[in-house]
């Protein structure tokens, strides 16, 4: 197995410059200060926002192997479309089958950061009943895509957890968004279908990554702005963080 081939990018080149050029404009205007209160309501600064939104996008490229389902016909070198997403399948030689890895970028930093968060504001009851809504909700739109794994519609993730975040907590709309949409969306999507990949013929199925990533990045960006904006419309923002 050659470790250089887990590593690649989840979309095609034009879908993920997309994704860098909606990064770069958020940054502009986050510099602007338009932002501002968006991300401090999710206990971010600006700058760590950005860091966190970055790695995401360089973290996406690298998948670590857990462990590896036995030998199949795999599809290699191909590119799949759903949806209006482009998803790159990497080239392989010699693949004894389909290696189970995990997304630095859509698995690794998402959880982290939800861990924090869950900590941090103490959204254990939240947090479990909108993670669960998530979970449900993307498990259900989770299609298995031959040669690629399991992808999601781009927005499911990011529509059902500003949802879920401002009916459960206003307050704490934009933390719980970003929690039951990230680790909602690697359970429903990914977790939940392990069992679906085997016969999908794809060299590598990646928790976080292809098929699942762009949801997850949007999370980063749609959800908690939504749940800022509209839960700040409603609700001024407290001077100290509580738990909901």
């Amino acid at each position: 197995m050659q470790m250089s081939q887990l590593h690649y990018l989840p979309l095609t080149p034009t879908f993920f410059s997309l994704l860098v050029g909606a990064f770069i404009v958020l940054v502009l205007v986050i510099q602007l200060g338009a932002l501002r209160y968006a991300y401090l309501r999710i206990g971010l600064s600006p700058a760590a926002a950005i860091t966190l939104l970055l790695g995401s996008l360089a973290g996406s490229y690298f998948n670590f192997p857990i462990f590896e389902l036995p030998a199949k016909q795999v599809v290699s070198g191909q590119e799949v479309v759903f949806f209006g997403m482009e998803y790159a399948i990497p080239v392989v030689t010699q693949w004894p089958g389909t290696v189970i890895a995990v997304n630095v970028g859509g698995a690794v930093i998402p959880t982290a950061m939800s861990l924090y968060l869950l900590f941090k504001y103490r959204l254990w009851g939240v947090g479990l009943i909108a993670t669960a809504v998530v979970t449900a909700v993307t498990h259900a739109f989770a299609n298995p895509i031959p040669g690629l794994g399991i992808a999601e519609p781009v927005f499911v993730p990011a529509l059902t957890t500003a949802i879920a975040a401002l009916l459960l907590s206003r307050r704490q709309a934009p933390a719980l968004a970003y929690i039951a949409g990230s680790l909602g969306t690697l359970l429903g999507a990914d977790l939940l279908n392990l069992g679906k990949i085997q016969g999908l013929g794809a060299p590598v199925a990646s928790i976080g990554g292809a098929g699942t990533f762009d949801g997850i990045f949007l999370v980063g960006i749609l959800a908690v702005l939504i749940a800022s904006l509209l839960g700040a419309a409603a609700t001024p923002a407290p001077a100290e963080h509580s738990a909901a």
